[in-house]
């Protein structure tokens, strides 16, 4: 079938609630049982760990000790590279609460690890004992973590490096075989090139992994990740103690990140493996060629009202300003969708394989983790022409991307209150126009920086940055004008050069009225 009908399959698979409740905790049992299960005893050496290793993360995309995807390479934009960080853990690190806090948090964590052993069949030998030494590990591991700031400060957020120096720098891991088994079928050798980033965690982790006494526990953490990935897949006992875990460390709005209505959470689910399908079905139904084309035009507007306004800025120079005009005129701009997506050939080609069964959803999430995975060795292939956004096609989030110099507004912004076709122009630019403004007020960012623009006139550059913080600064509420300077800047320009792009766009088209407000054209714009 295509890749819409293998979604919507998915989706019906993961609706079947009936089907999901009666087939209970059987179908994650079985598949524990093919990597060990709980009471495994003989997990003395180190390819034992090794193998169990390969097998969650090559066979289900499971990440228990460090995290792995492909992206653009630092050091060269137009090719990926493998890259490798510490994994996101579930459970909250000790530095996100002070002691007595974190204390419950460890004791609320523990309940959980529990609760899935009695839903599973956990460990038999005093179950107690084995999830409190896990938990151990967990807040060990977590613990070698360098914080994002730290490695900021010292550069260390991308380090170049190969799979052979990774086996020097980190031994406990048989690297050659855990990549070979997530990339497979690419053939992979010790002079591959990486990007990690936190060398010292990788160090860290790998001494913690030698070191640790019992060698068990690192068989039912890998267990207890593996569960955690694929529990969301399986009956509403799982789905309650999670959000039951969510209500407890997070609060409630933490809990309200896990969908109550099941539609909600299938979508969500399917979403996340078959975003491009969701994508086309979602951009045919909202965002037609004439909503593109208006979209397109209005932001050509609001270029050209930033050039005039580039012309009009004491502090720049006349070099900086044309300068400053090839960046705006050499912008990217994605509007609606990423191309691919409406190409209904190659998505089919990257579903081909995938074979689902209506009747049970966990195996249909087993089976998509693995297309995942076979994905991730395709990405390694291919160069960086096709940028992928950061962002789904329905998402309400633009943004402005330095590495490739592009913006991108989502088909999900063009919808009401932002935007509408037969809304009045006024109302079009001050809602997704201040957007579209402010976005491409972010490619200037450099110049207002300490430095950043050498030849300008400074103290002239200086006066409108004080204004400007003392502006945020006077305001009831309390704002640091100097910590959000960047994003002021895009505010305040934003509307100021959306409004002039207004007023140039009626000069050209017809305005419409909303007689029943009683407001001016400007008022509606504001």
């Amino acid at each position: 079938g295509s890749a819409k009908e293998k979604a919507i399959q998915f989706y019906r698979s993961c609706m079947d609630t009936q089907q999901i409740e009666s087939q209970g905790t059987q179908p994650l049992k079985d598949l524990l049982n093919q990597v060990g299960g709980w009471n495994i005893t003989d997990v003395g050496n180190g390819k034992d760990f090794n193998e169990t290793l390969q097998t969650v993360m090559g066979r289900y995309n499971t990440f228990p000790f460090f995290r792995v995807h492909v992206g653009p390479s630092p050091f060269n934009l137009k090719t990926n590279i493998i890259q490798i960080d510490h994994p996101e853990f579930e459970m909250p690190p000790k530095s996100k609460f002070k002691g007595k806090n974190y204390l419950e948090v460890l004791r609320v964590y523990l309940s959980y690890l529990k609760k899935l052993g009695d839903l599973l069949g956990g460990p038999q030998d005093d179950p107690s004992d084995s999830f409190s030494l896990t938990l151990s590990f967990i807040s060990n591991l977590q613990q070698v973590v360098t914080p994002l700031q730290e490695r900021q400060q010292r550069g260390m957020l991308f380090f170049l490096t190969t799979i052979k120096e990774l086996q020097e720098k980190a031994p406990a891991i048989d690297w050659l075989s855990c990549l070979q088994a997530i990339f497979y079928p690419m053939p992979m050798n010790y002079s591959q090139p990486i990007a990690v980033h936190d060398m010292d965690y990788l160090r860290g982790m790998s001494q913690l992994i030698e070191q640790w006494p019992k060698k068990r526990v690192l068989h039912i953490y890998m267990i207890i990740c593996l569960v955690g990935n694929l529990s969301p897949a399986l009956d509403s006992r799982f789905q309650d103690a999670r959000w039951e875990l969510s209500k407890i460390l997070y609060g409630e709005m933490g809990s309200r990140m896990i969908s109550a209505e099941r539609w909600r959470k299938c979508l969500t689910d399917t979403s996340s493996f078959f975003e491009p399908v969701l994508g086309e079905m979602i951009v045919q139904e909202i965002f037609p060629q004439q909503t593109k084309k208006l979209a397109e035009q209005m932001f050509s507007e609001i270029q050209d009202a930033l050039y005039r306004q580039l012309d009009q800025l004491e502090w720049m120079d006349e070099q900086t300003r044309q300068k400053a005009k090839a960046l705006v005129s050499e912008l990217q701009v994605e509007i609606g969708y990423p191309a691919y997506i409406l190409q209904t050939d190659k998505v089919n080609l990257e579903y081909q394989k995938l074979e689902l069964n209506e009747d049970t959803f966990f195996l249909n999430v087993v089976t998509c983790l693995k297309v995942l995975r076979e994905n991730s060795y395709l990405k390694l292939l291919q160069d960086q022409s096709q940028h992928n956004w950061h962002v789904s096609p329905w998402t309400v989030h633009s943004y402005y991307s330095i590495r490739h110099h592009m913006v991108v507004f989502p088909a999900g912004m063009f919808r009401s209150p932002f935007f509408h076709m037969e809304f009045p122009s006024a109302v079009n630019f001050g809602a997704i126009g201040v957007f579209m403004a402010h976005e491409l007020l972010h490619t200037f960012y450099g110049y207002v920086l300490p430095g950043g623009c050498p030849t300008c006139n400074r103290s002239a550059l200086q006066k409108s940055i004080d204004c400007l913080i003392k502006q945020y600064e006077s305001y009831s509420f309390k704002v640091n004008g100097t910590f959000t300077l960047l994003e002021n800047i895009a505010d305040t320009g934003g509307l100021t050069i959306a409004y002039q792009a207004y007023k140039n766009w009626l000069k050209k088209h017809k305005e419409k009225d909303l007689p029943k407000t009683g407001l001016s054209h400007d008022q509606l714009f504001y």
